[in-house]
This record gives structure tokens, sequence and C-alpha cells, in this order.
């Protein structure tokens, strides 16, 4: 923050301001014009003027003010009748540095007025919210049965890097992109549809696709199917493993393509070993997953995995309502020259078609044209089906929620809710989720926008689930964060958490006292991660042994009480000096000690190597013996994982 402007905002001169910060015990460089946002904080409580505590006041009845979803800081303090200088104040003291003109949420400038002495509550627009995961979901959940209707399977394939995913998705739709040629999909749009036995699969063409990976991590799980291509002459890779992860967190059916089948080294008996190791069963190994060998070099074995793909769709049955309410999730979305802000949307239900009225995140708009993936124009897309979209009044992102409006206003306002957000300073000073460490408990308090929300969430805390730390879900709920829920969480050791939820002022200044952390999210990923992160934290350490090396006893210089001078050579790895040692004979340890002194020639050394004769001074009880071996090793401490 500017010097200038927090010596303005507390009505005195920058050289006042740095004499008075000095008297406080705060630093600030003669050359410094501008200092951080945290240290203008402290300078601000520390040099505003505390009223002398005088007899006590009669209580003074708090005025009532109604708050809008945004507003500029300016009319903020013009609708608490307070100087701007006095507001400004306030925001600074709750973490929040915003000028005269800029905006503040609602959950923000409530908090101010509640500091200020002002009753809140919200205006109509304040029931205003986008249209996030749990909307889609609450959707979809809402459709009545004898409207549902089998739709295309939705396929990712994914796995680690030259594994042959790319050539595997040409091969499938018959074109030699890697090659360099386009063939007949005149454009890339992140997604296209094949045909087989006269039904129609969707293929999602961004296998580590960065806006791909802003989807996923924004919680948008379009995938009904994963196809894992696992190469056969490599096996099971780090990226494999994110694959094998993110299927059972999302719950989503995989099937395993091996890959390479026909090169000399291919080793499909061996990947299906490593893949049973991380819990991957295949069919042939007692479990449920199908794995079909493949060569996309040599087009081998894709009909049986289309095939299969279809298969494993008929036992998910698959349904939407294509006369139903139309949403979708973009995919890809960039700017084309001659159409402006296009993007690449799958239809999750209803029909979507040119000239309807559409809002996706902070961009809304008219469909101008909607075109496949070969560029031809499409009359209409149900649900399954990708689509290139254009008449957007900027680029979405991807993982944006779409749905079809009545109106252009009412598009409008649902995009200015999340264009106002991005802008607007929040209060976002989260705090680390606590669990009871002596009691191994994590107790949460959730409270979601919408049902379907908080479905998703407990399913994906459900699988949180281990032998070392409870997890107890102790209330759930929809709609705001009110004061029962810290006041239950006060009582409990409880965190509240939220997936966005509005939380009441009250509720946050009873937070305040007694110190309850209230935790929100926009994102489902970061609201999971920080609950992983709280279990793990929650953990006993593990003890991990590292060995360094072995070594042979050839004879026994000294033997005191607790201490020995034997000798020796190193047969593998190393001596290390000041590490521990363990004492092994006929293959069993009898004990341990650690090594004192280590030398090699008379001379103090720091470790001895494979092959090399040494002197030991040790710390141990064991009675060594010619012929023990020495295993020097150390210890690590080793954090759990879930």
């Amino acid at each position: 923050m500017n010097l200038s402007s927090l010596s303005s905002e507390l009505n005195m001169s920058v050289q006042e301001l740095r004499s008075r910060a000095r008297e406080k015990g705060f630093f600030i460089s003669p050359r410094a014009n501008k200092i951080d946002n945290f240290l203008a904080k402290k300078i601000t409580e520390a040099l505003t003027v505390k009223p002398v505590a005088a007899k006590p006041a009669e209580p003074v009845e708090k005025k009532k003010v109604k708050l809008p979803s945004f507003i500029k800081v300016r009319d903020f303090a013009a609708l608490l009748g307070l100087p701007v200088t006095d507001v400004i104040k306030s925001l600074i003291q709750n973490g929040v540095m915003a000028t005269i003109n800029e905006e503040v949420d609602f959950d923000t400038a409530s908090i101010v007025a509640q500091d200020l002495n002002f009753d809140v509550s919200t205006e109509a627009d304040q029931s205003q919210k986008e249209f996030g995961l749990g909307f889609l979901q609450e959707v979809l959940s809402a459709e009545k049965e004898e409207n549902l209707k089998l739709r295309p399977p939705i396929v990712t394939i994914m796995g680690h890097v030259d594994h042959g995913k790319t050539t595997l998705l040409d091969t499938i739709r018959k074109t030699k992109v890697a090659e360099g040629e386009s063939g007949g999909i005149t454009q890339h749009i992140g997604a296209y549809t094949v045909k087989k036995n006269g039904k129609t699969i969707t293929f999602l063409d961004t296998p580590g696709h960065e806006a791909f990976s802003e989807m996923r991590a924004r919680g948008a799980n379009v995938t009904d199917i994963i196809v894992l291509v696992v190469a056969a002459d490599d096996g099971v890779r780090p990226q494999t493993l994110e694959v094998i992860n993110r299927a059972k967190f999302t719950s989503t059916p995989m099937i395993v393509a091996i890959n390479k089948v026909d090169k000399p080294e291919a080793n499909v008996i061996k990947v299906k070993q490593e893949l049973a190791g991380q819990g991957v069963l295949t069919e042939e190994w007692g479990g449920k997953i199908i794995a079909c060998e493949i060569s996309a070099k040599q087009n081998k074995g894709i009909d049986n995995l289309l095939e299969m793909i279809l298969l494993t769709a008929e036992m998910e049955n698959l349904r939407a309502n294509p006369q139903g309410q139309t949403i979708g999730t973009i995919i890809e979305s960039k700017m084309t020259q001659g159409k402006g802000a296009t993007a690449t949307v799958v239809i999750q239900n209803g029909t979507l078609r040119p000239g309807d009225i559409i809002a996706a995140g902070a961009a809304f708009g008219r469909i101008r044209s909607l075109e496949d993936e070969t560029g031809r124009k499409l009359k209409e897309a149900m649900p399954s089906t990708p689509a290139q979209i254009s008449g957007f009044s900027e680029v979405p992102q991807a993982g944006d929620i779409l749905q079809v409006v009545e109106t252009l206003d009412m598009a409008k306002d649902i995009a200015l809710v999340s264009q106002r957000k991005n802008q607007s300073h929040r209060l976002v000073s989260k705090q680390a989720i606590m669990g009871d460490l002596e009691n191994k408990t994590l107790n949460l308090i959730l409270k979601a926008d919408v049902a379907g929300s908080l479905e998703a969430i407990k399913q994906s805390i459900a699988k949180l689930k281990n032998d070392e730390v409870r997890i107890n879900i102790l209330s759930e709920g929809v709609g705001e964060i009110n004061e029962s829920d810290v006041l239950m969480a006060s009582n409990s050791k409880a965190s509240v958490i939220g997936f966005r939820a509005k939380i009441n002022p009250k509720a946050v200044n009873l937070a305040k006292q007694k110190k309850v952390v209230i935790d929100s999210y926009d994102v489902i990923y970061e609201l999971l991660e920080d609950i992983t992160s709280a279990v793990i934290k929650m953990f006993t350490p593990e003890t991990e042994k590292i060995s360094l090396g072995k070594a042979k006893v050839l004879a026994i210089f000294r033997t005191e009480k607790g201490e020995m001078i034997v000798g020796g050579k190193v047969e593998e790895g190393e001596l290390k000096r000041n590490s521990h040692i363990s004492v092994w004979r006929a293959g069993a340890e009898l004990g341990r000690g650690d090594i004192l002194e280590l030398q090699q020639s008379k001379v103090a050394s720091k470790n001895v190597n494979t092959g090399e004769e040494f002197g030991i001074k040790l710390k141990t009880n064991v009675k060594i013996l010619v012929g023990d071996v020495l295993e020097s090793f150390e210890e690590k401490i080793k954090q759990k994982t879930l």
C-alpha cells in the first residue's frame, strides 16, 4: 500500500506517519514509498485513536441497513452515513485494502457494517446466485423418471506421457493428426463423436490440455468413462497413478487400454501386476476392471475397445432429458477471428439450438452459430453432444456451467454476479481446518448452496475414511452459515465448512469470540484438499529406516561396557559416521547402536565405501563377534498419507 494513501486515510502527513509508526515500534525504510498490506493493517490498528473508557453508556440501538450483493466503498459509506475514511479504516482492520472506487462483496460489507454498529439485512438481489456444480446436479436429479432417455457416453482418454493417448485418439477418428494431416477434422474443438454398431460415443480430445486441467481443478466432472492408456513396454508411471486416483476419487468407471502390445519388449502380465499393486484388479486377476490389449499405431484391438466402452455405458445406464432444462459444461474456449468469443460445450441435459439465450460464468449472449467438429452447422445439440458455439459477450472459462435462460436480461444478471464476484474485494482470510489431535477426530459442520453440492461433498469426504482419524459430520444443511452453526462448532470442537454458502455477519462475529474456524469455498477440490490436509496432519508420523550399507566384522579390538571397537570391511553401500547401526548374526537382528567414531587407515573418516576396510567405535549393548554383519542406517520421520 502507498504510504501517501495510508497517511491520507489516517489524516496525517507522511512524515508524521513515519514518526508515529516508529514510536509504536514499526520500522519503515526511509526510502520506502510503499509497505505491504499486513504492515499497513497493523500500523492502522496502532495509530487509530481509541476512545477513553468512560462510565458505561446506555446501549445504543443499532441502525438497520440493507446491503446489496456488491457495493462500491464510496456508496457503502454513503449508505451508512459515515465518512469514507472511517469505512476504509474498518476495511483495513479487517484485512481488506480497497480504495474509494472499488467494490466489496456482501460478506465483507456486512462484517464491516456490524463492526460499525449496524444491523444488516440483504437486498432482494442477494438471492441471486451463480450456477455452480451443485446446480447442475440438482437439475439432473429433479428430472422425472419417465422423461429420461439413454444418452451416449462421454469418454476421456488419459495416461502417462508418451504412452500413446494422442495416437489412440487419432486412430479412433481415422485421421493422421499426429503426422500433421487434419483429415476430416477441420477444426479442433476439444471433443468429437464416433459411431460404433450404430451407437454414438463422445470423446473429450483434451488429455493433459491446460484448459482440461483447469476444468478438473474446478471440480467439473463431465467424464462418464475414463480410458487409462498404459504402455506395455513401460508399465505404471506417475501420471498413470494420478489417473487411477482421479477415477477412484470421482467414482468414474475406468477401462484400461494396454497399448504398444506389438513391441518386442511388451510385457502385458507385468503391467497387470503393477496395476494390481495399485488396487486396479483386471478381470483376469479377479477384479471388475476391463483391460483391452491394443496397438494404436497398428490399429489393433480398437474395435474391441469401443465395444467395451459401449458395454460399460450400457451398465452405467447413462440418461438425460432432451426436453428438460438445457445445461452443459464448457470444455474449452478461445477468441476466434471472425466469430469472437467461442467455446466448446458438452450438453448434459436438454437441447441447445441456435438463437438460444445463454449464460456461462461471467459470459452471456445469444447463440449465433452451433457447429460440430467438422465445422458442419447443427440445428440442435442433444445430451452428450459436443458443439462449438459463438455469440458470447466474453470468453467463458473451462468448467463453467452453461445454461439456457428466457431473456437476455436474465443472462446478463447471472453473468454480472460472476463478474462482480471475481472483481470485488473479499474477506478471504482462510484459517487452517483443525481437528482434535488428542482424540484423533475431525468434526465438521457442512453448509452448501444446494442439496446437490452437499451430497457431492459428503460422498467425497466419505472416501477419506481411514483407521486412525475419525471424520464426523455433526450437522449438514443447505443455506447460510448462522449463529447456531457456530455455537454447535464451539461446543464440539468442530470446523464450519461452507460451499458457495453465505455467512451471516452475526455468525462471523460470534466465531471470532468463540475462536471457531469458518471456511467458505467456491471450488470443491480446494475444500477437499484442505480437509485431506487436516486429516493427514493428525496422523502419527512413521519412522522410516533408510539403509546406507552393510559391512562384515573381521576383528574385535576392545570391549567395554556399552561400547566396542571393531574392524571390518564394507560389502555394500557405505558406513557413515554418526549414523545408526543394527547388528545381524545368522540372518537375525540382535540389536542396535550408534557409530561414535569411524577410521580408515587410522585416520578419522566421514564415510567408508564398498570394498574398503575400517575401524569403528560403537555405542551398543550387543556383544559383537567376528563374522557379524553391521548395517549402517538413518531414520527419517515420514508423514503418513491417505
